[in-house]
């Protein structure tokens, strides 16, 4: 019974994911130097959410990757393609400053939220789908995520894929390569707090997000509402483009739904803990900003599409 409340405990508190996030950013606006602090384990925070995540996989999540590779590929190339451009055409349009600039673009060079998984079956979407292309951008990050910020950072600053591409192998695969074998090898005992390891992520995600915020605590004061515009342009076209582009496929309703949600979503706080770590925290705010928001917008989307089932699913019945 005590096992059952705490797994129940443990999944409420996941899915609050957003509200812990703005309650950390607020904290770390007001109260910046109780977070300023914890700048030194920024990289150790990151990977132990990764850690996390890497715990609840299990071979199954791999299938869809081997049944359809075209599918995943074709849904990887859309995700890193549109965003990474958008970012890159909106801080252009907007003539945002460098840092920012720059920042916006990682936002969309960034692999897949992990986030997504839960929101595409909220929505009633293809959750298989969400899974194999979340894995699937996840680890080619360390390939395609500095090769992105080389073609398109380099147009504001100089850029250098291999210590980026080297730091998302440790940061991001390592640890999800260890969760990953201690949950194959020690099934049983991981099975039974399963539920632990995604709120843990949830709380290391909060701490990143609100830690960029306490680190740009002065900056903030000088940013125009710009930046705010910026984010919310970058995340509203990929949603859109992401479903014109999975309705180009002619794919069903549902993965189209997937889709979408995968090209909006992006793991914004990687780009965080990467823009501290070689740009600057103001072009980490993006980021922050950004894992705040697609996380807003893909649950009121996420509601919308969950109160009118896809086609297929009426057929079916």
């Amino acid at each position: 019974m005590g096992e059952l409340m705490f797994n129940r405990f443990c999944t409420w508190f996941t899915k609050l994911l957003t509200l812990w996030v703005l309650l950390v950013c607020v904290f770390g606006y007001i109260f910046p130097a109780t977070l300023v602090v914890l700048r030194p384990y920024l990289d150790y925070f990151f990977m132990f959410a990764m850690l996390g995540i890497g715990l609840v996989m299990s071979p199954a999540d791999f299938k869809p990757l081997l049944k359809n590779p075209f599918i995943v590929l074709l849904g990887t190339i859309t995700q890193f393609g549109i965003m990474s451009f958008l970012g890159w055409a909106i801080a252009k349009t907007l003539n945002l400053p460098a840092p920012l600039a720059i920042g916006l673009i990682l936002a969309g060079a960034a692999p897949g939220a992990m986030a997504s998984n839960v929101i595409s079956y909220l929505a009633g979407a293809d959750v298989a789908y969400s899974i194999a292309i979340t894995t699937t951008t996840t680890f080619l990050a360390p390939v395609i995520t500095p090769a992105l910020m080389l073609f398109y950072g380099s147009t504001y600053i100089k850029m250098e894929f291999w210590p980026m591409c080297k730091s998302i192998l440790i940061m991001v695969i390592l640890p999800l390569s260890i969760g990953f074998i201690i949950s194959h090898f020690f099934r049983k005992s991981v099975e039974k707090i399963k539920p632990l390891f995604p709120a843990v992520s949830t709380i290391f995600i909060a701490f990143i997000c609100g830690l960029v915020v306490a680190l740009n605590h002065d900056y903030l004061e000088q940013v125009n509402v710009m930046i705010f515009v910026a984010v919310a342009i970058h995340n509203f076209l990929g949603l859109v483009f992401g479903y014109l582009a999975a309705t180009a496929y002619r794919l069903r309703e549902k993965m189209r739904r997937t889709l979408t949600l995968e090209v909006g979503m992006h793991n914004a706080g990687l780009g965080a803990v990467l823009a501290l770590k070689y740009l600057s925290p103001q072009s980490a705010l993006p980021n922050a900003l950004f894992a705040v928001w697609c996380i807003v917008t893909a649950s009121l989307l996420a509601n919308y599409w969950s109160k009118r089932p896809p086609e297929e699913n009426k057929k079916e019945n």
